[in-house]
């Protein structure tokens, strides 16, 4: 395990018992260095969405948890948020929620000269994901050519 994975790790576990406490979901946790700073990032969710009332309740008991643990060396910035309209799937549950929605796919190298697919997630497992385009045509690709995949939404 990196030393960003134990740090995503045992802040997760910190972050279980707030968000639980509190009747959120824990939807990811990620330490990230953008620029010249670190960030140690966790969304949160629940149905509704959150209010930044609900992220403030959570970052201050996450910080005076993380303060008295102490187990990150450097300085960080803690953000605690929703993870947004365009919310990336990244783990199981994230797929089974999203089934029959609109998802936007952007690969790693173009395919038929496009690298952006657009369509309603209609299966999926550890190894592909499919989807049904606006014209009926079903799509499936690997996950190891996604780079990216997150609900797709329309203003």
């Amino acid at each position: 395990m990196t030393r960003r994975e134990d740090i995503e790790k045992r802040t997760e576990e910190l972050l279980m018992p707030i968000v639980e406490a509190h009747q959120f979901e824990l939807f990811d946790v990620e330490y990230v260095k953008e620029g010249g700073n670190r960030y140690l990032r966790a969304y949160i969710d629940k149905p509704g969405g959150i209010a930044i009332d609900d992220c403030e309740v959570v970052s201050r008991a996450l910080s005076d948890l993380l303060d008295k643990e102490d187990y990150i060396a450097e300085s960080y910035i803690l953000e605690v948020s929703s993870p947004g309209l365009g919310r990336p799937l990244k783990k199981e549950k994230d797929f089974a929620r999203s089934m029959g929605k609109d998802v936007e796919i952007r690969l790693y190298r173009p395919r038929n000269h496009e690298r952006e697919f657009e369509g309603a997630l209609t299966a999926y497992d550890d190894t592909s994901v499919t989807i049904r385009t606006e014209d009926d045509e079903e799509i499936t690709f690997e996950r190891a050519e996604i780079a990216l995949i997150r609900l797709a939404f329309d203003f």
